[in-house]
């Protein structure tokens, strides 16, 4: 799927995706993925339905769904560089990846943010866990 805004796109279509942009700010910018290893990150590209963000030919954001198309989805890895800040892009890729049409009708669509709370209240839809004590988390080291 695409979708045009003034020189922006948002394309689905992995084949666009600069995977060492994409490794870059992973692994050496985004708090949450810090050390991410190249290999890591390429996996779960393959493993994710993606979403890359372009001015042109140029990529300028990203954001992954783990999903199973049918009951849970999981957003993650969303990003807008630095210098395509402030111009409604983290908003607009939100939109679209919540319309997206094969992620309609899930039972849980979840995700996890230290600082960006009303940005996905707002334009997701997205709300506060109900009851965070019933979920739980196993991490491999």
């Amino acid at each position: 799927m695409e979708y045009q805004r003034d020189d922006y796109t948002i394309s689905t279509d992995k084949t666009r995706l600069n995977l060492g942009l994409v490794f870059d700010y992973l692994s050496h910018t985004a708090y949450w993925a810090q050390g991410r290893p190249l290999a890591k990150v390429s996996k779960s590209i393959e493993h994710s339905l993606c979403f890359g963000v372009y001015k042109g030919a140029e990529q300028v954001g990203f954001a992954r769904v783990v999903t199973d198309y049918a009951t849970f989805a999981w957003l993650c890895d969303v990003f807008i560089l630095e210098p395509h800040r402030g111009r409604g892009l983290g908003k607009w890729l939100i939109t679209c990846i919540v319309r997206h049409p094969e992620l309609q009708g899930l039972g849980i669509f979840l995700l996890a943010t230290r600082d960006a709370h009303e940005l996905y209240r707002r334009y997701g839809g997205f709300k506060d866990l109900e009851s965070p004590k019933r979920w739980m988390v196993r991490r491999d080291v």
